[in-house]
C-alpha cells in the first residue's frame, strides 16, 4: 500500500454498494426523475435490445412504461439511441449529446480488427463519415438507402462487400459507422415497419460540441459520481480503451480527483464526494441483460461472489449477459422471461432460498417489471442454481 492510500479516507465496501445503488435509483425507485435524469444518472442504457432498455429505466422510475420511454425517444427528444460507450448501442440523455460527443470522439483510435485488405485508408474513413454526416441531414434512411447515398458520394471502393456479417457480407464503409455516431454525425431514427433508420442528430446539439479534455473531465465525473470508487483500470473497461490512457487521464485531472482507501484498493472519487449511506443495502432488484449497474460497477468478485461469477459472467468476465437477480447489493441469482402477447412468464433462479421478506419484494420487482413491459405476469421460482450455464 502506497503512503498516499494509507493516508486516504478509507471505505468499506458495504457502503460503497449502498451508495452505488441509491445514485443508481436501485436503493428505491424515484417518483421525481424522468426517463432521460434515470439515463443521465446511468451514464447511458446499454439499448442492443430496447426492451432492456426499457426495462432498466423503468424499474428504477414510478410510473415509467415502455411507452412513456419510446414517446421520450422518439416524440419528446428527451433521449438519444447512438453508439456509445464500448462502440455499443446506447440511449443517452439528448441534453447530454454534446459531452458525449466531445468525449467520444477524443477516444484513442483502436486498432483495426480488419485485415489490409479490408480495412480503409484515413482519408478513406474521413471521406465516408463526412458522406454519412451529409446523407443523414434532414433525412431518415434505411442501411440500404445509406449505403446507396455513401457510396454515391465516395465512390465504388465503399461499397465492396468485404466485412464478414451475420448471413454475408457487408460493403466497406460501414466499418465507419460507430466512428461517425461518435462524431455526432449519426443516431437511430424511428423504424420504419420492421427496419431501423438512421438520421443525424444536429436537431439535439444545435452544432455544439463540448470540446475534448473538457467532455473526458467531465464524463469522468459522472463515471465517478455513479461508480466510484473506481481505479482508472475499471474506468478503461468500461469505455474499452487502454488502462494506460485511463491511467494517464486520471493523472491529467489533478485535484479534482481524490485517492481513497476502498479495503486496501486505491481507487478514486470525484474531490471531496466521500460520503456514503450508513446503513447497509438491502432489498431484491431484477436487473435486464447488460444493465448498466452490472456492467460499470468494478470490482467484479465484490458483485459477483463465489459460485456467481461462474453462472452470470461470461468466461472472459464480461457481465450484462445474463439478466441477473440483486440481493442487498450483490448478485445472487439469475432470471429470465418469456412473453406471448401481453403475457410474461417469469423464471427466476436464486442462488441461495429467499427468506419470506425477500420472497415478498421479489413478487412485487415482478409486479412492476409488468408494469413496465404493459404486460402480466406469471413469477416461477426455479432450481436453485450456482452451476456455469450450459
Amino acid at each position: 500500500m502506497s503512503d498516499t492510500t494509507r493516508d486516504a479516507v478509507r471505505l468499506r465496501w458495504p457502503a460503497v454498494s449502498a451508495r452505488r445503488l441509491e445514485r443508481s435509483a436501485l436503493a428505491a425507485p424515484s417518483p421525481h426523475l424522468d426517463p432521460a435524469a434515470i439515463v443521465g444518472a446511468l451514464c447511458g442504457a446499454h439499448a442492443q435490445v430496447l426492451s432492456a432498455a426499457e426495462l432498466s429505466i423503468g424499474m428504477r422510475g414510478e410510473g415509467l412504461t415502455r411507452s412513456v420511454v419510446r414517446k421520450a425517444l422518439w416524440d419528446e427528444a428527451g433521449l438519444i439511441k447512438m453508439y456509445g460507450p464500448r462502440g455499443t448501442v446506447h440511449l443517452l440523455p439528448a441534453a447530454d449529446l454534446p459531452m458525449w460527443v466531445g468525449a467520444l470522439s477524443a477516444l484513442p483510435s483502436s486498432p483495426s480488427p480488419f485485415t489490409k485488405d479490408v480495412r480503409m485508408t484515413p482519408e478513406q474513413t474521413e471521406e465516408v463519415v463526412a458522406a454519412i454526416g451529409a446523407a443523414l441531414r434532414d433525412a431518415e434512411l434505411t442501411i440500404d438507402e445509406l449505403s446507396e447515398a455513401v457510396i454515391a458520394a465516395t465512390g465504388p471502393w465503399a461499397g465492396d462487400l468485404v466485412m464478414p456479417a451475420f448471413q454475408g457480407m457487408w460493403p466497406r464503409w460501414r466499418q465507419a459507422i460507430t466512428l461517425a455516431s461518435h462524431r455526432g454525425q449519426l443516431c437511430f431514427g424511428p423504424n420504419r415497419g420492421r427496419k431501423v433508420t438512421y438520421t443525424h442528430p444536429q436537431h439535439l446539439t444545435g452544432g455544439q460540441v463540448t470540446e475534448g479534455t473538457a467532455a473526458l473531465a467531465r464524463l469522468v465525473e459522472r463515471y465517478l459520481h455513479a461508480y466510484g470508487p473506481a481505479t482508472p483500470q475499471h474506468f478503461a473497461r468500461w469505455l474499452n480503451v487502454s488502462p494506460r490512457w485511463a491511467t494517464e487521464l486520471f493523472d491529467s485531472l489533478g485535484g479534482a480527483l481524490q485517492r481513497v482507501d476502498l479495503e486496501g484498493t486505491e481507487a478514486y472519487v470525484n474531490a471531496g464526494d466521500t460520503g456514503a449511506p450508513i446503513e447497509p443495502p438491502r432489498g431484491v432488484r431484477l436487473l435486464p441483460y447488460f444493465d448498466a449497474y452490472v456492467v460499470a460497477c468494478q470490482p467484479r468478485d465484490r458483485l459477483y461472489p463465489g459460485a456467481m461469477a461462474n453462472r452470470a459472467l461470461t468466461p472472459s468476465g464480461q457481465a450484462g449477459n445474463y439478466p441477473v437477480l440483486l440481493v442487498d447489493g450483490v448478485v445472487s441469482g439469475v432470471w429470465h422471461q418469456r412473453r406471448s402477447g401481453r403475457r410474461l412468464a417469469v423464471t427466476v433462479e436464486p442462488s441461495t432460498e429467499l427468506t419470506a421478506a425477500q420472497r415478498a419484494e421479489l413478487d412485487e420487482q415482478v409486479e412492476r417489471l409488468a408494469f413496465v413491459l404493459e404486460g402480466t405476469a406469471e413469477l416461477t421460482i426455479g432450481t436453485v442454481s450456482v452451476g456455469p450455464h450450459a
